[in-house]
């Protein structure tokens, strides 16, 4: 505890959000978590948090008063930077601006009219967009856009590369390449391909099948648990036996009936990584749970820094507790996009 005597702290002064700036926020509020909505910084306080007005939220039924609020500043950014025009693929991952604000979703769907289906992880729905609703999805990183406009980030790269950086770079591929045959002595298939893994979209689940769960507990969102399928219990849910967690009294493995919303096939095992990169989405293993992060740093190896957006935590992880990201949607497995990559 600071001593009374310490001075008053000075108004946060981030050049990025001066009061008058035009800055989106982030949601915290249960069912929106997640989603960013465009205002204006009204004025910074004393204790690194900002006043912001909302443009398209208002205080009053009529919509004649703007509503106000306090947050703190990793709930702010600035308005993210968007291509005049751009042709979306398939499985890229987009920011759609549904209900007044900006949603992170996946698209999984590119259909003919030119309107693109969006699967957004967080309600587990899939919505259909018109590309004047989508943009490439971005992370304000360190002060920057990552990635920056297309066009504009190999030439800041190649600005700041050296050939020491790149002797650095592969020495640790190296080290990264020895690593695995270490561990893998057998034949590892063909994974460079983008397309996802088919699996049929009414698979329904077997007894005895390797399955992960998920939860919409406070603390526990995004997560995924191992479990076993113990058997169906009635239309759309089944009895599941968790892999690691276990009964208060630690006398067995817990079971639940869970409905078909929250199971998912075990991800398969075809995709192994030798490194993963900056800015990588990738599932981590925490607290007996898989949780989907975004690689912040890549530390010497076999350690990663992971930040967890949700949470609004960084942790450091060893390369086998990470697995490359994937979702099931539609009855495929569904790689994340590379557009996030350096």
């Amino acid at each position: 505890m600071p001593p009374k005597s310490t001075p008053k702290s000075k108004p946060n002064q981030n050049p990025h959000f001066k009061p008058g700036s035009k800055v989106e926020i982030m949601s915290e509020e249960e069912g929106f978590r997640g989603s960013f909505y465009t205002g204006t910084v009204v004025k910074a306080t004393r204790t690194s948090k900002f006043i912001v007005e909302y443009d398209k939220l208002f205080e009053d039924e009529e919509g004649t008063k703007p509503l106000q609020e306090t947050v703190n500043e990793f709930q702010i950014r600035p308005i993210a930077p968007r291509e005049k025009k751009r042709e979306f693929k398939f499985s890229e991952e987009v920011d759609a601006f549904h209900n007044d604000g900006w949603w992170e979703g996946v698209i999984t769907e590119v259909n003919e009219d030119g309107n693109f289906a969006v699967f957004f992880r967080s309600t587990k729905e899939q919505i259909e967009f018109g590309e004047e609703d989508l943009r490439l999805h971005r992370e304000w990183v360190n002060g920057a856009w990552k990635p920056t406009l297309e066009g504009e980030e190999e030439e800041e790269v190649k600005e700041k590369e050296n050939e020491g950086s790149r002797n650095k770079r592969k020495l640790v591929e190296e080290e990264v390449t020895k690593e695995v045959k270490r561990r893998v002595n057998k034949k590892v298939p063909d994974t460079t391909q983008e397309k996802p893994i088919e699996s049929p979209k009414d698979a329904k689940f077997s007894k005895g099948m390797l399955v992960e769960v998920s939860s919409d507990e406070d603390g526990f969102k995004g997560a995924w648990f191992a479990a076993t399928i113990v058997e169906p219990v009635g239309k759309d849910k089944y009895l599941i036996e968790y892999q690691t967690l276990r009964t208060e009294d630690d006398s067995d493995f817990l079971r639940e009936e869970i409905d078909t919303v929250h199971i998912r096939p075990h991800p398969p095992q075809t995709i192994i990584i030798d490194r993963f990169k900056k800015l990588e989405e990738v599932d981590a293993l925490y607290n007996d749970a898989w949780w989907v992060g975004v690689v912040s740093k890549v530390n010497t190896f076999p350690k990663y820094s992971v930040f967890f957006k949700d949470s609004n935590e960084e942790l450091e992880f060893q390369h086998s507790d990470l697995r490359p990201h994937q979702d099931w949607i539609n009855g495929k497995w569904v790689t994340p996009s590379k557009a996030l990559k350096l």
